[in-house]
């Protein structure tokens, strides 16, 4: 957990979307098991600072990352707003609202 106040609870059900044992990068694990939610939809616009992993979107305020956790090589960050990103190695990232 990133923010000091952050819980396992407001994750929601992203976590138990997730499985080691599933070969499968996370968007495809998600956008599986979260179809009646409406699967991984990443929408563009979102700028990331990467030295403090802050999104930003215009007309909106920054979003600083709550939580983070990793499936093998992805690193998945949770922010408010049921935004969730997921950055591979190389940089690139995408962001879906999951909720």
């Amino acid at each position: 957990m990133m923010h000091p106040r952050m819980t396992l609870d407001r994750l929601g059900f992203v976590p138990h979307f997730l499985s080691e044992n599933d070969p499968r990068p996370a968007r495809e694990q998600i956008h599986d098991r979260y179809a009646h939610g409406g699967g991984w939809n990443p929408f563009g616009g979102f700028k990331l600072d990467t030295s403090t992993l802050t999104l930003r979107y215009p007309g909106d305020p920054p979003l600083r990352p709550l939580a983070m956790t990793e499936l093998r090589e992805e690193r998945l960050y949770f922010y408010d707003h049921a935004i969730l990103m997921i950055i591979q190695t190389d940089g690139s990232f995408e962001v879906s609202r999951v909720d």
